[in-house]
């Protein structure tokens, strides 16, 4: 839709990643364009001052308040330590089928719910496919007078500066194992969403990818300094390179727990 901005004869727009507060906006109707997390929260919160409309498909919502105390001891910690830390990942049959719906979809919508955007008196219209006359032009070919547009229509990673063969059909991911990439060896990636669970994109999966990462460096290192240990003859164990390797083969095993 970034293409479209130029062509828009509306007197103020952004995208989510510059909004604020509803005090940047100017008078008038507002159309807050993508309706997954960050469209429905500044929508709800622009609604206040201005008529407001969110267009896009819905992608559902968690069905619970995520802010009460059954969310917070209960549901949180079963969704996100046990079923998407554990249940939902590339070595489990569900975490296989789910992955592409949950990396290529919008997440549920987790603290705004439907309703709450009904009772803030929010319309809902259907996606924007284009632009008629300087104006957003709706799929049901609607054309909506605003004088402000909140583009809320996601972001995603950028690999433009990574100049490697490691890109199969979509430049959208890395190919890789896990956090490794086997073609490029001590290429590794950590953060990415569903990279190895579901969890990969929150502090729960970090944590456990990044510490996958330094083990195979450390598993690595480990090989090189045994195979170079082991290419030394007895008398160069006792001084130079051959001493040195077999001194860094120990202490590798001795602080990875080999």
């Amino acid at each position: 839709m970034a293409d479209y901005l130029e062509a828009y004869a509306v007197r103020f727009q952004l995208h989510s990643a510059g909004y604020h507060n509803p005090s940047q906006l100017q008078q008038g109707g507002v159309l807050v364009v993508g309706a997954g997390n960050s469209g429905a929260e500044i929508a709800l919160e622009v609604a206040s001052r201005h008529p407001t409309w969110l267009a896009g498909k819905e992608s559902g919502h968690v069905p619970f308040r995520v802010e009460g105390a059954p969310a917070r001891y209960d549901y949180q910690p079963l969704l996100f330590r046990v079923v998407g830390h554990r249940m939902l990942t590339v070595e489990t049959p569900i975490g296989r089928r789910m992955r592409p719906r949950l990396i290529f979809h919008a997440a549920p919508l987790v603290r705004v719910k439907p309703k709450d955007l009904a009772a803030a008196g929010i319309g809902r219209l259907p996606r924007v496919v284009g632009v008629r006359d300087g104006r957003p032009l709706l799929a049901d070919q609607r054309v909506l007078e605003v004088a402000d547009v909140v583009w809320c229509t996601g972001s995603g990673p950028d690999f433009s500066w990574i100049d490697l063969p490691v890109f199969g059909d979509s430049e959208d991911e890395p190919m890789h194992h896990r956090e490794a990439v086997a073609t490029q060896p001590g290429l590794y990636f950590v953060g990415l969403h569903f990279l190895y669970a579901m969890s990969s994109g929150f502090l729960p999966g970090v944590d456990r990818d990044a510490e996958y990462v330094v083990d195979s460096i450390l598993r690595g290192a480990l090989v090189a300094a045994t195979a170079t240990s082991r290419r030394c003859s007895s008398t160069q164990l006792t001084s130079g390179p051959g001493r040195r390797a077999r001194k860094a083969a120990m202490a590798w095993r001795s602080s990875s727990g080999w």
